[in-house]
This record gives structure tokens, C-alpha cells and sequence, in this order.
């Protein structure tokens, strides 16, 4: 690309936010525009759930830059401002105000929104979802109170909802339609440990339970279970997962995948799309993953680093080819983990776990049927994840009494 050039970026996210500082580190000189439809700038939402819950911090806490970091590198802001349509043949993106704005190179990093329940009474006020700083700061506020919680959903945000709820001095009841915490990330035995993490706290547990809908006149009073039961709530938080915001890639006639295929914009090793000069990162690209053998798409903080990094170098024309392995990691109550690796659904695998889960340190890892690695966790174990992922990427065998026996290096397995 020429210093002349301009190249847009569509979502003021931390994907988004990594674009553009990695254009500028790597020397390019040309026009950046960075187009959001929030009005905060941009911001990381990992201590959306943790600290600022907690009470500890406020929202801006998250804030990746002040606005001078970006006036002293150039980068132009349109904050408050959607997308609406992107025109790949005229190389315009138009914005809701009407405005169009021209590109060379476009970046799409539009992130992913919750998943809404559509049961009765989901409107009521007192029912919260957690994504973006004004929720966050709503939700922290609304703990502060000590109210009845119900939290819908065993996942990663409504866990660290319930684990900050209590840690607050609120009653928390956990609904999940699954048979444990974390099933479908998890799977059983280690999901089960979570669950009793969270019994041990004091929080009330009810698996394979679904929700029918929400009970009260002008806010929220009452939880209503399939079973017919009402759970008494003065606030509810609802974490059923996040879907893709691939809508204004596919009108532009990009290729996403489907719901079934997992969603996202399909893009290959270099993150470009199915048209050239148009880019995807953060949680909406689906990429093809050199290393894994099969397209991917992961929500987490890590992956908005390292698909920002790799992208902004593919729009500068180096060779890319993205195969960091998926990393995520979660704090509730004392207890701090990282994952990394990747169990497809449906893959059948066992359980090695390597320490006592009753220390309250360990680390556990998923074998194919090979005794090939292909993800692992530590708890509470720190600066083994690195060794964890030296594993996966050797895609060789291992000896699952060797990885159990914590005499055995990782390094030497």
C-alpha cells in the first residue's frame, strides 16, 4: 500500500483498536479511519465481569487509549456512528448519518452482540445482559443493593456474574438448561469441578432447567422455571452466549457461514475475506486455522489481539498465515485459569488431569483417541500455559500416565 492510501476499519473494538496501532508500528503513513457505533472509545470488556462487578473499578478502567493516543498516530475517529452498508465494487462504507467514507482496505471488526432470550416479560426492567460498559456499570450498580439474583446461564460471563454477585453480599441462584457448568466448553468432569467451586460459595445450582419466561408488572420479580416453579429474583442476569455481527458483511455479499457451520465472515489463513482488499477480525471472522486443519471462530480477548496484529500486517501486504491457538482465561473467587486448544463438538476424547483438584491447583487436558493433545487448562498452576500449548502444537502423541505424574516435567513429555 501507498502512504496515500486509506484504509477503514469498521468497529472502534479491541480487534479494531489492534488494527491501527499495529498499521502505525508497522510504519504505514496513509489515512486510517476507525468508525464505531458506541461512543466510548474503544475499550477492552474482560474487566467488564471481573472488576468492575467487583466494584472495584469504574468502566473506564477498560479503556485501551485516551483520546490523545490516537490524535498523536492520526487515527480518525467516528464514534457514535453505525455502519450501515458497504459497497466493495465503489469501495464506500455508508454510516448511519448518511456520510460515506472511501476506502482502500477495509477492516471489518464489528464484534458480536448477546444472544436475547424471547420468553415473556423479557423486557421487564431488573433483567441485565453483560457486553458493553454501560451494562457493566448498570449491573455493578445494581449490586450494590445486595439484591436476589438469578443469573441465567452456566457459561464463562454468567459464572463470573454469579462469582462477583456473591462476592458482593448477594443471594445467587445459577439456571442452566445443561447437565453441569461449562458443559458444551468443558465437558462433564471438569464443568462439575466449577459447579462445586461455585456450591462452595454459597451459590444455589440448577442444572438441566430452562426458563420460560420472567414474572412482574413493571420489574423484574420472579424468575419462571420449565419445571412451573418461580424463582424469586430482584434482578436477573441473563449470559446465553453471543452470535456473530456478520449482517452487514453478508449484504455486502461477503461469504459468512451459517448458523450451523458456526457463523462468522469466512476468511482464509490471512484474514482476508472472499473479497479482496476486505479483512475480518475479532470475534466475527471464521477463519481457516493452518495449524488445526479446520475453519475457527473464538470470542475471547486473545483472539482480538492476535487477529488485529495479523490482519493490520495482511492489509500491508506481508505473509500471514494466523495459527494461534485459541487462549482465553477467567477469574471467580480465588480461583484463576487459562485455556488454550480446541475440542470440536462431537470429538470424542478423555480427561488426564494432572494434580489434585481438591489443592485447588491442577491442570487438566483433552486427548483425541490418538492421545494427541489437543487443549488443556491450568488452575491456579501459573506459567504452565505456555508448556500446555507446546503440546497441542506438537500434534504428537503423548503417554496419558506421564502427563498425570507431576514428577514429569511438561517440557519433557
Amino acid at each position: 500500500m501507498t502512504d496515500s492510501e486509506r484504509i477503514v476499519i469498521i468497529g472502534a473494538s479491541l480487534a479494531g483498536a489492534r488494527v491501527a496501532d499495529t498499521l502505525r508500528k508497522e510504519g504505514w503513513t496513509g489515512t486510517i479511519v476507525l468508525i464505531g457505533d458506541e461512543t466510548e472509545l474503544p475499550y477492552e470488556r474482560p474487566p467488564l465481569s471481573k472488576t468492575v462487578l467487583l466494584g472495584k473499578d469504574q468502566p473506564e478502567v477498560a479503556q485501551l487509549h485516551d483520546q490523545a493516543w490516537y490524535d498523536e498516530r492520526n487515527i480518525e475517529l467516528r464514534l457514535g456512528v453505525a455502519a450501515t452498508a458497504i459497497d466493495t465494487t465503489a469501495r464506500t462504507v455508508t454510516l448511519a448519518d448518511g456520510a460515506e467514507v472511501g476506502y482502500d482496505k477495509l477492516l471489518i471488526a464489528t464484534g458480536s452482540r448477546v444472544r436475547k432470550l424471547d420468553v415473556p416479560g423479557a423486557e421487564l426492567a431488573g433483567v441485565h445482559y453483560l457486553r458493553t460498559a454501560a451494562e457493566s456499570k448498570a449491573l455493578a450498580d445494581a449490586y450494590a443493593a445486595k439484591p436476589r439474583v438469578v443469573v441465567v446461564g452456566a457459561g464463562w460471563i454468567g459464572l463470573e456474574a454469579a462469582a462477583t454477585a456473591r462476592e458482593r453480599g448477594c443471594e445467587v441462584t445459577v439456571v442452566e438448561p445443561q447437565q453441569t457448568a461449562l458443559a458444551s466448553v468443558l465437558g462433564q468432569q471438569i464443568g462439575d469441578l466449577y459447579a462445586e467451586l461455585h456450591r462452595s460459595h454459597g451459590v444455589e445450582l440448577r442444572f438441566d432447567t430452562g426458563v420460560e419466561g420472567f414474572e412482574g408488572d413493571d420489574k423484574v420479580t420472579g424468575v419462571k422455571l420449565s419445571s412451573g416453579e418461580v424463582l424469586p429474583a430482584d434482578l436477573v442476569v441473563v449470559g446465553v452466549g453471543v452470535q456473530p455481527n456478520t449482517e452487514l458483511a453478508e449484504a455486502a455479499g461477503i461469504k459468512v457461514a451459517s448458523r450451523e457451520d458456526g457463523s462468522g465472515i469466512l476468511t482464509g489463513p490471512d484474514l482476508q475475506t472472499s473479497v479482496p482488499g476486505v479483512y475480518a477480525a475479532g470475534d466475527v471472522v471464521r477463519w481457516d486455522h493452518p495449524l488445526l486443519g479446520y475453519s475457527i471462530r473464538v470470542e475471547h480477548w486473545q483472539n482480538a489481539m492476535d487477529s488485529g496484529k495479523a490482519a493490520a500486517k495482511a492489509m500491508l501486504g506481508q505473509e500471514v498465515s494466523q495459527d494461534a491457538l485459541p487462549y482465553f482465561f477467567s477469574d471467580q473467587y480465588d480461583l484463576g485459569m487459562e485455556y488454550t486448544g480446541d475440542v470440536p463438538r462431537g470429538t470424542s476424547y478423555q480427561v488426564v488431569l494432572r494434580g489434585d483438584p481438591a489443592s485447588g491447583a491442577y491442570l487438566a487436558f483433552w486427548l483425541a483417541d490418538n492421545n494427541q493433545v489437543l487443549a488443556g487448562t491450568q488452575v491456579n498452576s501459573w506459567d504452565t500455559i505456555d508448556a500446555v500449548k507446546a503440546l497441542i502444537r506438537s500434534k504428537k502423541p503423548v503417554d496419558p500416565a506421564r502427563l498425570a505424574d507431576t514428577s514429569v516435567e511438561l517440557a519433557d513429555i
